[in-house]
């Protein structure tokens, strides 16, 4: 069905400060839902632009990493929905390491700090950058899990631990 009515994107619901979760639960927008799913949401968008000042395809698979886990915070972790969302998997978060690996073996880092951005082509910058939001999110994943109890997510943040790791090594290989 195409969107084609300004209705069908400003539902204006979210004028009195709510918004729903991917159940349609009704949540204040400064409820810690929103300000993960926004965190998570910013450095996706942020990776975009890591993608297309790089051409790593990856970074796109990347991206469907995130938005799993956004479905995954913004859905009861005991609701049938949540049952047919995709997962992280182990392998997923072994991926990320095997390709850290091959950075590493193809130009191995010095063992001393870096400028963020400032040693690395522009791409490079970019995907640094894109480090940083990987961090922040990671922060911002663990205070939800933190405040919601949610074990679920334990594979989503080593994800994303693992994630800026990769991100780092792949800064100064672009």
């Amino acid at each position: 069905m195409p969107i084609d009515k300004i209705d069908q994107i400003a539902t204006k619901f979210g004028d009195s400060g709510n918004s729903k979760d991917f159940e349609n639960k009704i949540y204040r927008k400064s409820h810690i839902l929103f300000e993960t799913l926004g965190t998570m949401d910013e450095f996706s968008s942020y990776l975009g632009i890591a993608y297309h000042h790089s051409n790593i395809e990856f970074i796109k698979e990347i991206q469907m990493h995130l938005q799993n886990i956004n479905s995954l915070v913004a859905s009861d972790y005991d609701s049938d929905l949540y049952n047919i969302l995709i997962q992280i998997k182990p392998e997923d978060i072994e991926l990320l390491e095997v390709k850290i690996q091959e950075y590493l073996l193809k130009k191995p880092l010095e063992g001393r700090f870096y400028l963020p951005g400032s040693e690395k082509t522009e791409p490079g910058a970019q995907v640094d950058y894109a480090r940083a939001l990987a961090r922040k999110a990671e922060r911002q994943l663990n205070a939800f899990v933190d405040y919601t109890k949610r074990e679920d997510l334990e594979q989503a943040k080593k994800y994303l631990n693992r994630l800026s790791d990769y991100l780092f090594v792949l800064s100064f290989n672009v």
